[in-house]
């Protein structure tokens, strides 16, 4: 998931059924090869199912595959979260610093 196309992928696929190599290959705007590659690691790692259907091929999403990313990065949440109310603290002080030296 750290690949950009790769969450590109995932959101394409992410609230629809299935969808064909072809229409990635539209939707993203990259070469036929460029999807193939990306869908076969994602399919790798069981992110993505493929179904074929005569020479077609459809892709969709395995979003309980995510959950475990999900879990992962909402225990940096807290530290987020305490890092931009740290910068918003500062952001009030310089202000009201300023606010001070301009009376």
């Amino acid at each position: 998931m750290a690949e950009p196309r790769r969450r590109e992928i995932v959101e394409v696929l992410a609230g629809v059924e299935r969808r064909s190599v072809n229409e990635l290959v539209e939707i993203l705007g990259l070469p036929q090869p460029t999807v193939s590659k990306h869908l076969g690691v994602l399919r790798k790692v069981g992110l993505v199912s493929v179904e074929k259907d005569g020479q077609h091929r459809f892709y969709a999403l395995n979003a309980e595959k995510l959950k475990p990313i999900h879990a992962w990065v909402s225990m940096f949440e807290q530290l987020w979260e305490g890092q931009l109310d740290a910068i918003k603290k500062a952001a009030e002080r310089k202000a009201r610093e300023r606010a001070a030296r301009g009376n």
